[in-house]
């Protein structure tokens, strides 16, 4: 216990309920990463001149990604960072090993995540250090001097939804040490682009963006500020460039610019403006400058879009990117896309290698892609899992499938376990509906899923219906992109959806009724973050806000809570014909109720997380109330103060134990909310927009790394059981599914090729101890008392002769190993009795990267009650293990017990066999003196060397008539597969060849008694 007492005092602890949860209470909980590898906004791209197949991508909300291999493969190099929020990436052009990293999304819109300010690695990303700058919140873009690794300028946007002053431009010349703020306008103002001229890097050109997104829906504000600006020393001193170019008579808003590597006098701009917008060029190094194209296609999305790059060599040749990515080669008079698909990919960041022109890389709203012959062809985004997620929602089948909306791309279903060993691209669909939908599948018929303002996809035909409460919008009923959509846990026919009013069909969407009036505010103030850009209009606008959460109660069917995102909560318990307004006092005017949801427990019980990013309040607010609303409870202690949340959910089965998702982690807690401790564990910073509990796993909706599943949360239910005792615990096992690892007898899917992990294919078995232990003991108990598994904490670990293997070792599963020190600990049981002893090992050509079991394994148990025992230092402690058949299985208990009994002949027949060679090999070593013809006749019947055929996984076997004891060894194994091999009665043929084999082992019996 002493052990144990002091990892508390090293690790840190939050108290609960009088307890202590401790990290290493779960320290081997982890998520899984299951896709989809369907990525979404990245912004920021670069890549090593001299290094050419070296490549960096920043993804909002996804972090720093490395791929040196043209963009074959990527891998994240900045997971353990606070923040997945990143706007640019900028490699110093004299040192490659130092990058820096601008946090925050590097844009301003609707919808994003802040970020931490400037960080820096000095060894190629591999470790990572925070440089400052965090109030910044957005970074546009980084730019390292061409010659000195320390100068650094960074073009900060400041806060996206209020004023602050910690925005323009910013330079350190100590790589980060400190920095001064060289160029600033006011606190509504910010920089989003900066350049160097490339021939004179003390001349530098800033872009200053007068911008700021509102609190409601659709609301931005911009100001006079906006321009164009040039540095000559340095960067000390500005001036505007606004000859020939639009001002704030005209509307300008966001300008991007590009300057020709070959001749630095050469610029072009796209210039967002009301009036004379579109791409403008100048000839004279930014002095004068005339409108060459209007092209709306270049230019016309406001400040979504301002990347414009000019060819390395050629000053004609420009790149632009909108919506597609368009080139000219005449100065920017005319221009066609060369990349690009209907519904827009979004093109927000391009690259050139300055040596290597045909070498380029953009940054999109799908990923990063990347071509190396000018543009003719182009990498894959669809091994990037970096989608941004709306919210999650999870079906009733098995293996049961995960659905949300993700943006840019549409909505999406995958399943939760591939049968092939792992989840890829087969293993996902698109369900027909629009990337901000809220999905609901069909609680009855998981091949039917509504989803969005309202479809109804049917996943057999691939068929999608609209069946919206309106045919066509009549502007009576106001929507978002994002409103919620859910079957009622009471009543799987009774389908809710809101907009400013809460509807209701029991039919599937042929028909609705309206249950609710509008439950928004009437005249909604004007919160104080809208700052100098509040004006009398706001004051009096008409209503705006919709219902953003709706939450059903699972004890009782007429009890609806519903929240709206200009801040107000109703309460009905009779089903839609009266509402009470229960809304706390501390919320206001547009804080968002992102999520609400009732008790499982209690019918006055619900929570719900406010988000009131868009007022430009990063804190986290969480709500409670056990009374139906008539108190709240702001439940937060523990929460990072910078992290608004977006999403709380109380776990169905353990009272008490809460889940939350913010702007950067998961949270969980024991005590009903009173505090909280983070459950990031192995997930990187992201922003979390949604969770659910399905059964005993915890499903994460990431806004920027896809989706997660921590399987088993069962050691975080019984955390205060684990806590009230001094010994070790066994936690309770959830229902194990006796399911195949890999059904694909095919060749396995290249280790490069994108691919999500699957569950544990077997028991999940959790202990905790609380000190480090001598012996510990895991063993599997069947209902008539026979142990069919044994662990040992002094089992020796498998060691495979890898030289003797004809294939890489990054195939293999790693072998496990009951562990003896203080904490907690996660074992997998694969349902199956011991591999057979002494057999050769092998592996299947069903292999799965980094997770291929060694073969020949023993054959499985049948269903049914076992008992899991834990014996740590000589004492026992029990907990029972249901297991079930995979329910997609359709076999009768008489021919699974067959099944199961003949697998067993045959298992057992090898081992007698076993028993029977080595007593053979200790009678020709021992030292009594045989004949020689008994030596002979001994050897003869071992058999020497390898097996006729070592394939005994996957091949087949003949008989031969002088049998030896390997050769039938094999034939059983071989026996033994073609039983076990699937889930069906045993055919007859199989049956017969098992008694030739076991008829064979009788004469070997009797010859082997004649030779004693």
């Amino acid at each position: 216990m002493r052990q144990f007492l002091l990892l508390l005092l090293l690790a840190g602890s939050v108290s609960v309920l009088g307890q202590t949860v401790l990290k290493q209470s779960f320290q081997e909980l982890e998520y899984r990463s299951i896709g989809p590898f369907r990525a979404s906004r990245t912004v920021g791209a670069v890549g090593i001149p001299s290094q050419p197949n070296v490549f960096f991508m920043g993804v909002n909300n996804g972090g720093v990604w490395k791929s040196d291999d043209y963009g074959r493969t990527w891998n994240p190099i900045f997971d353990d960072q606070p923040t997945g929020s990143v706007g640019d990436i900028a490699v110093s052009p004299t040192n490659p090993n130092i990058i820096y990293v601008g946090s925050g999304e590097g844009l301003h819109r609707p919808d994003l995540s802040v970020g931490d300010g400037i960080f820096k690695s000095v060894d190629g990303g591999k470790t990572w250090s925070h440089v400052g700058l965090n109030d910044v919140q957005q970074v546009g873009r980084i730019i390292v001097h061409p010659t000195n690794p320390d100068i650094v300028f960074v073009a900060g946007l400041g806060h996206p939804y209020g004023a602050n002053e910690m925005r323009g431009v910013f330079r350190t010349t100590n790589g980060g040490k400190s920095w001064e703020k060289v160029f600033y306008i006011n606190h509504n103002t910010g920089a989003i682009q900066i350049e160097f001229d490339p021939t004179n890097p003390q001349v530098l050109y800033a872009d200053m963006w007068e911008h700021q997104e509102g609190p409601w829906e659709n609301a931005a504000f911009a100001g006079p500020n906006s321009g164009l600006y040039k540095s000559t020393d340095g960067g000390t001193t500005w001036r505007q460039l606004t000859n020939g170019l639009p001002g704030a008579a005209q509307g300008l808003g966001r300008i991007g610019f590009g300057i020709a590597n070959s001749n630095s006098k050469r610029l072009y701009a796209t210039v967002d403006a009301r009036q004379n917008g579109g791409i403008y060029r100048s000839d004279d190094a930014g002095e004068n400058w005339s409108l060459v194209t209007t092209d709306r296609r270049i230019w016309g999305r406001g400040g979504d879009f301002a990347e414009i790059k000019v060819h390395p060599k050629n000053p004609d040749i420009v790149f632009a990117g909108n919506v597609a990515a368009y080139k000219s080669t005449d100065g920017g008079k005319t221009w066609w896309s060369f990349k690009g698909a209907p519904g827009g990919d979004d093109y927000h960041r391009l690259w050139i290698n300055p040596e290597h022109p045909d070498i380029m890389f953009f940054a999109v709203d799908q990923g990063a892609t990347i071509s190396v012959n000018g543009g003719k062809t182009w990498s894959t985004w669809l091994n990037q899992p970096t989608s941004q997620m709306y919210h999650v929602i999870t079906d009733n089948q098995f293996p049961y499938w995960v659905y949300g909306g993700q943006q840019e791309s549409g909505a999406i279903g995958t399943a939760s376990r591939g049968d092939g060993g792992q989840i890829s691209m087969r293993d996902w669909i698109g369900i027909g509906n629009d990337e901000y939908a809220t999905i609901a599948p069909d609680p009855k018929n998981p091949d039917i899923i509504y989803g969005g303002r309202v479809m109804r996809f049917n996943k057999k035909t691939g068929q999608s219906q609209n069946v919206a409460p309106e045919a066509f919008r009549t502007g009576k009923y106001r929507m978002l992109r994002t409103l919620p959509l859910l079957f009622h846990p009471k009543d799987p026919n009774m389908l809710l959806f809101g907009t400013n009013v809460l509807w209701k069909t029991m039919n599937g969407g042929q028909e609705w009724e309206i249950i609710s009036p509008d439950l928004t505010r009437k005249q909604p103030e004007v919160p104080a973050s809208v700052g100098d850009f509040k004006t009398a209009e706001m004051e009096t606008m008409k209503q705006r806000a919709v219902i953003y959460a709706v939450s059903a109660s699972p004890l009782e069917v007429n009890t609806i809570w519903a929240g709206t995102d200009d801040g107000l909560v109703h309460l009905t318990k009779d089903g839609g014909k009266s509402w009470k307004e229960v809304t706390p006092p501390a919320l206001k005017s547009w804080d968002k109720v992102s999520i609400m949801d009732a008790g499982h427990f209690d019918v006055n019980t619900a929570y719900m997380a406010i988000n009131a990013i868009r007022k430009d309040d990063m804190k986290p607010h969480v709500y409670r109330t056990h009374d139906g609303g008539v108190t709240w409870q702001e439940i937060v202690k523990g929460m990072n103060p910078m992290g608004p949340v977006n999403v709380v959910r109380e776990d169905p089965k353990q009272k008490g134990l809460l889940f939350a998702g913010t702007e950067r982690e998961v949270y969980f807690s024991i005590d009903d909310g009173e505090s909280w401790q983070s459950l990031r564990m192995n997930m990187p910073a992201t922003s979390i927009r949604d969770l659910v509990i399905h059964e005993d796993d915890l499903v994460i909706g990431t806004h920027g790394r896809s989706i997660w599943i921590m399987d088993n949360i069962n050691p975080l239910r019984e955390q205060a059981k684990a806590a009230a005792t001094d010994q070790a615990y066994l936690f309770g096992p959830p229902v194990a599914i006796r399911v195949r690892d890999n059904m694909f007898l095919d060749t396995p899917i290249l280790p490069e090729e994108p691919t999500g992990k699957n569950p544990p294919d077997g028991a999940i078995l959790d202990y905790l101890l609380k000190q480090n232990a001598s012996d510990v003991v895991l063993e599997i108990v069947a209902a008539d008392g026979q142990v069919v598994r044994k662990y040992s904490s002094k089992d020796k670990p498998e060691v495979l002769d890898t030289t003797a293997m004809q294939y890489p070792t990054y195939w293999f599963r790693p072998a496990q190993k009951i562990a003896t020190d203080a904490g907690h600990h996660r074992f997998i049981w694969d349902l199956r009795y011991a591999p057979p002893a002494g057999s050769q090992r092998q592996h299947s050509i069903s292999a799965v990267y980094k997770n291929t079991p060694t073969g020949p394994q023993g054959p499985f148990v049948m269903p049914g009650k076992y008992t899991v025992r834990l014996t740590v230092d000589g004492k026992p402690m029990e907990k029972s293990l249901e297991i079930k058949m995979d329910p997609r299985v359709t076999i009768t208990s008489a021919d699974l017990k067959a099944q199961h009994d003949y697998s067993m002949d045959c298992y057992n027949a090898y081992h007698e066999l076993q028993s029977m060679r080595e007593s053979i090999e200790a009678q020709l070593n021992g030292k009594k003196k045989l004949k020689k013809s008994q030596y002979i006749a001994l050897n003869e019947m071992v058999g020497e060397g390898k097996p006729e055929n070592p394939d005994i996984i996957y091949g087949s076997i003949t008989e031969r008539p002088n049998e030896t004891i390997v050769g039938l060894q094999d034939k059983f194994l071989y026996m033994q597969l073609v039983f076990q091999n699937a889930d069906a009665k045993p055919t007859q043929q199989a049956i017969e060849g098992l008694k030739r084999l076991q008829a064979i082992k009788i004469e070997m019996e009797k010859k082997r008694a004649e030779l004693r």
